[in-house]
């Protein structure tokens, strides 16, 4: 059912050293669109750092959402599932802020001291902007947790590897962000030193990435990472194959001033049809790392904005310091094998190879099949990928953390398993399915494209109240993961009834992935 709406107030306005910020009440939360935190990243800022954005004079009016970032569309039928909303415009370095009416009011000078969520994006670092109404951080706020979302660089302006210029720019960029957040967010009610960095997809593997960097240590105190965990980086050599690569399909030379001078059009289009083919001509020999997940623009191990696989990093006790609950959803991967119709042509030996394909020897397979018998082929690759994409490395990250203990601060993992009923019911627990039921905005027309128009508040209920327990205090509500390797499950198998913590949920599989991923 609908939330209720009350007329909406423009009056709120909030004092920083940068200058004042104008921003809408609605039902009690302020909410500020579109505030910049560091200059746009184009003409000679193109392709370089990020440069904090400068004091401004008068107020400036935070209505509406700010440009995004240069990117294609989603493909089809991906488009259909997910919003992706386009606002031109240089500016895209921005940020929006929702915060509860009573503490922006109370300004600084009382300290009101909130927890603080910042959101970043998902998009298989191609896509997505923190314009997406799914985003909307009004039930946060509601709740008393501060919500920031912030766009940053993707594609070839945010992490494509060239001589010259800063690496993975887009996490720059973020961290950029984050420094906004540190300097300002006590203006609008929120305290800096409790801060809780939180992603999806692309959103969620920057936030393991930042776990391990130098650049961003003491930014944040809390993470949360959704579908998306610490394997996705690439190195250097393949970095600059995919540069090499995007370069020929365009006929320029593999430069900063050469991609640089290209339109954006063309080469928002060149990124696309390059992801694309990448995608189909999977060959090990030449991608290497990047064959197996096809997603070009991942950060890059430069050895020096991030010195070392973020694992890798991890283990060693970088982000020690840091509380971490992540988790995965029960079948992340239908959404890009269903709608294709992939799933329905699968036969056993497609399963053989393609879970070859990642590691798994015909052995192993066969004891997919044998756990889930009532399973065709198809279904069995989506568990598989799903497993080698998402699941397993969220479980690595934990399974590194906890071996630590008591050095690391506890890790809390989850996995959320309501089915949407689209696809007549085949995109199961599917990717980004939990992310409307993290901000409560079921009732949104752009989560309802994913999630469908009834999708259970109680379940919600459980995964927002779950969210915002950890924001706000550093405990969800189930153990940490241990040697029991407890998992809240959320509505496991689609049953809302069966939502509770389970112990080393199909740990037969996932030991299946031992020495392999």
């Amino acid at each position: 059912m609908p939330k209720p709406r009350i007329e909406t107030n423009l009056d709120v306005v909030v004092r920083t050293a940068l200058g004042d910020y104008a921003g809408a009440v609605l039902d009690g939360v302020a909410a500020f669109k579109g505030i910049p935190y560091a200059e746009p990243p184009f003409g000679e800022r193109r392709l370089q750092a990020p440069v904090p954005v400068k004091p401004h004079l008068g107020v400036l009016q935070c209505l509406e959402y700010g440009s995004t970032a240069p990117k294609p569309p989603y493909p089809t039928p991906i488009n259909a599932l997910l919003a992706e909303p386009v606002i031109a415009g240089e500016g895209c370095l921005n940020l929006n802020v929702w915060t509860p009416e009573a503490a922006v009011r109370a300004g600084a000078e009382r300290g009101s001291g909130l927890p603080v969520l910042v959101w970043l994006h998902g998009g298989a670092f191609m896509y997505g902007s923190n314009a997406v109404p799914t985003y909307d951080g009004s039930r946060f706020a509601r709740d008393g947790v501060i919500c920031v979302s912030i766009n940053y660089r993707l594609g070839m302006d945010g992490f494509l590897l060239l001589d010259g210029v800063p690496a993975n720019r887009g996490l720059l960029d973020q961290i950029a962000a984050l420094e906004w957040v540190r300097d300002n967010i006590a203006a609008f009610g929120g305290d800096p030193a409790r801060v809780t960095v939180a992603g999806e997809s692309a959103g969620a593997m920057s936030v393991s990435t930042l776990l391990a960097m130098p650049q961003a240590a003491a930014l944040f105190r809390q993470a949360i990472t959704q579908s998306g965990a610490a394997a996705h980086v690439i190195s250097e050599p393949v970095a600059r194959r995919v540069a090499a690569e995007l370069a020929g399909t365009l006929g320029i030379e593999p430069t900063a001033e050469a991609f640089a001078a290209v339109g954006l059009e063309q080469l928002i289009s060149a990124q696309a049809r390059f992801s694309a083919a990448l995608a189909v001509n999977r060959d090990p020999q030449k991608w290497a790392e990047l064959a197996l997940n096809a997603m070009p623009f991942e950060p890059t191990v430069d050895g020096e904005v991030l010195p070392a696989p973020p694992l890798e990093l991890i283990r060693a006790g970088a982000g020690s310091d840091v509380r971490l609950m992540t988790g995965t959803n029960r079948d992340e991967m239908t959404m890009f094998l269903v709608p294709t119709g992939l799933v329905e042509h699968a036969d056993a030996a497609a399963l053989e190879m393609i879970a070859g394909f990642y590691g798994l020897t015909a052995d192993r397979v066969q004891v997919y099949r044998r756990i889930q018998p009532q399973k065709t082929p198809g279904q069995l690759i989506i568990d598989v990928v799903t497993d080698w994409f998402f699941r397993v490395p969220a479980i690595r990250v934990a399974e590194a953390r906890s071996a630590a203990v008591p050095t690391y601060e506890p890790t809390y993992l989850y996995e959320f398993g309501w089915r949407t009923p689209l696809w007549d019911g085949r995109l199961g627990a599917t990717h980004a399915a939990e992310v409307a039921f993290v901000f409560d905005t079921l009732d949104d027309l752009a989560s309802q494209a994913l999630i469908g128009n009834a999708a259970p508040q109680v379940v919600a209920d459980a995964v927002h109240g779950a969210w915002v327990s950890f924001i706000a205090t550093g405990e969800p509500g189930w153990p940490a993961y241990d040697d029991e390797r407890t998992v809240m499950c959320f509505a496991p198998d689609g049953v809302v009834e069966a939502t509770g913590p389970v112990a080393d949920p199909r740990g037969e599989v996932r030991a299946l992935w031992t020495g392999i991923r």
